[in-house]
């Protein structure tokens, strides 16, 4: 069976809702999938799963998650080869070229660990609307079907 681990970081709530839905969706494609907040996760459970998903939130001026930076340094030391991942985060436009800059930086993290990236990621801005919801949607699916392409091989 396919498993996929979903790590968010939030401060308004808008990550978790994206963390939500990614799950969800998981859930009903038959995916064995765990959810955890950032503070309460260690790097080292992407090692016992197949997806790899973090949805962090950019703070300010292009910073990462205050409570996510052990997890985002320890991200960066694994050996991730073989898994695939995705990033998905919100963020706000107000902040313009920092807007979801976290997004970009957890992708860098997660290819220094060799990890595989399954789909593209997704930048919200602010809460998800009904469009985002289809992104996401799509976003897992590509997940979903990379896994099951490479469990296949």
């Amino acid at each position: 069976m396919i498993t996929a681990q979903v790590i968010y970081a939030t401060i308004t709530g808008n990550n978790e809702d994206i963390a939500d839905i990614i799950t969800e969706r998981f859930e009903d494609r038959g995916i064995d999938v765990n959810q955890t907040e950032i503070s309460q996760a260690d790097a080292s459970v992407f090692l016992e799963c197949d997806i790899c998903v973090v949805c962090p939130y950019t703070y300010d001026e292009g910073a990462l998650p205050e409570e996510g930076l052990d997890f985002y340094d320890d991200l960066q030391e694994l050996n991730l080869s073989g898994k695939l991942y995705g990033v998905a985060g919100s963020g706000d436009t107000y902040y313009e070229e920092f807007f979801n800059v976290a997004v970009d930086k957890f992708e860098q993290a997660f290819q220094k660990a060799g990890a595989t990236k399954a789909t593209e990621s997704v930048k919200i801005n602010l809460e998800p609307d009904q469009v985002d919801i289809e992104a996401l949607d799509e976003f897992t699916d590509d997940l979903i079907l990379a896994a099951q392409k490479q469990a296949a091989e």
